[in-house]
């Protein structure tokens, strides 16, 4: 079996997570919000998803070791090597975990704000994967 690239693979669910919202998310220019908090919750999640998948890979995580870690075990791991990483995987887990994939947010700024995040944490995440 092929190996994935997890810089790809992250991308790939950021992607997904936004075609979803683009096609299904049913976005009201006049409130500026979506109108379908389903689609923001599976949004939400997918880029949550794709942020542990690339964290899981800059940390040498496998799916090995069973259950997922708890956030504190994540927040220890980035905290002890990057604090800038640190505090945007703090932001991510309120914006892309919280609000959207939990309460599903309609709001389209904070919808923009987690993409933005996501984004923002698998960029460092592949700079320290290619260092």
């Amino acid at each position: 079996m092929e190996k994935k690239n997890p810089i790809e693979e992250a991308q790939r669910y950021v992607d997904n997570a936004r075609v979803l919202l683009q096609e299904r998310g049913e976005l009201d220019y006049e409130t500026q919000s979506y109108q379908d908090r389903k689609y923001v919750k599976m949004a939400g999640n997918t880029l949550w998803n794709g942020v542990l998948l690339i964290l899981n890979a800059t940390f040498h995580i496998s799916k090995a070791k069973g259950r997922r870690l708890s956030m504190d075990d994540y927040r220890n791991m980035v905290g002890q090597r990057d604090r800038k990483l640190l505090t945007l995987v703090n932001r991510g887990y309120d914006t892309l975990h919280l609000a959207m994939g939990y309460d599903g947010n309609q709001d389209k700024d904070i919808c923009s704000k987690g993409f933005q995040i996501a984004g923002e944490i698998i960029d460092r995440c592949a700079m320290m994967l290619t260092a």
